[in-house]
């Protein structure tokens, strides 16, 4: 398996000290910062586009995860890229040609990877596993923080890891805390998405700790 890694999730940290909180969670730990892209239309939220992704870039030393959840992510992805972001992954129900796209990304000089929702079988991306990088998992449904971990995400964690194979990264997004840490990474997650619990915990410290299960 590949190294646990724990990514706090910026949607739900102090928009108002982006910059302070990137340097506050890589001092805990973090190992990456992971960035929800949301444009309204593939979810029902927006966030933040490429300006603010490169504004950020000078405040984070580790790498930018770059989470495209836009009905068009073939439009943007050269856009992130310029931005400073390191990895950048896209759902396969919005791509028009996911399998040109995880080329174009890493022509770009990025990892690129594909996200699946809840409702999105493993099989859809039966005939792309060979070409990511990494897979993201939404344990959640799309488009707020603060959910609650769907259980049923535990196979599907062992059916894509199955797919990948011990090298490469599995991520997992949505309702991620102390509790539910050990069963994802169990069921063979390796990377952390964590908003909530991060961004909520007097201390950034101890709850990114506690995810190193």
């Amino acid at each position: 398996m590949p190294k646990l890694k724990i990514a706090p999730s910026l949607l739900s940290s102090d928009f108002s000290h982006l910059g302070e909180e990137i340097h506050k969670v890589i001092e805990a730990g973090a190992d990456w910062i992971h960035l929800d892209i949301m444009d309204g239309h593939f979810t029902p939220n927006i966030t933040i586009g490429p300006p603010v992704v490169s504004a950020l870039r000078q405040h984070s030393t580790v790498p930018m995860d770059v989470h495209l959840m836009l009905t068009n992510p073939e439009d943007f992805v050269e856009a992130f890229a310029d931005a400073g972001a390191d990895i950048i992954t896209f759902h396969v129900e919005a791509a028009r040609h996911p399998h040109r796209l995880l080329s174009r990304i890493r022509d770009l000089g990025c990892k690129a990877g594909v996200v699946l929702n809840p409702g999105t079988p493993p099989d859809d991306i039966e005939f792309l596993a060979e070409a990511v990088d990494m897979v993201l998992l939404m344990t959640v449904n799309p488009g707020f923080g603060g959910q609650a971990f769907i259980p049923e995400m535990l196979r599907k964690i062992e059916l894509v890891r199955a797919m990948l194979g011990e090298e490469r990264d599995l991520e997992v997004d949505g309702g991620i805390d102390q509790q539910t840490a050990p069963d994802v990474v169990r069921a063979g997650a390796n990377v952390l998405v964590a908003g909530s619990y991060i961004f909520g915990s007097d201390s950034y410290l101890e709850a990114i700790e506690s995810l190193k299960v």
